[in-house]
């Protein structure tokens, strides 16, 4: 595939790259330690097979849904603009 500038196999890199970063920032969101048996945000009991199914939680489900929805996330362009490009 016809891409200006760039190696062959740079867009399956840049997509491997993407997934990668991805899977990191999901693992690193993943709760570790000892979990407890109360939430930290509103004090409710966590249920007990939620603390088994996850080490470490301390949010129960609302909790964490409400903090899963305001969570932002920023993107990185690995390929930049076009103008960058032909500069």
């Amino acid at each position: 595939m016809a891409n200006g500038w760039a190696r062959d196999g740079a867009i399956q890199d840049q997509i491997d790259d993407t997934v990668k970063d991805a899977v990191l920032s999901a693992r690193s969101r993943l709760p570790i330690g000892d979990g407890t048996e109360y939430c930290d945000d509103c004090g409710e009991e966590i249920p007990k097979a939620r603390r088994a199914a996850l080490a470490g939680i301390r949010t129960c489900i609302s909790c964490q849904s409400m903090r899963d929805r305001q969570m932002r996330t920023a993107g990185i362009n690995r390929r930049g603009s076009k103008d960058s490009q032909l500069r």
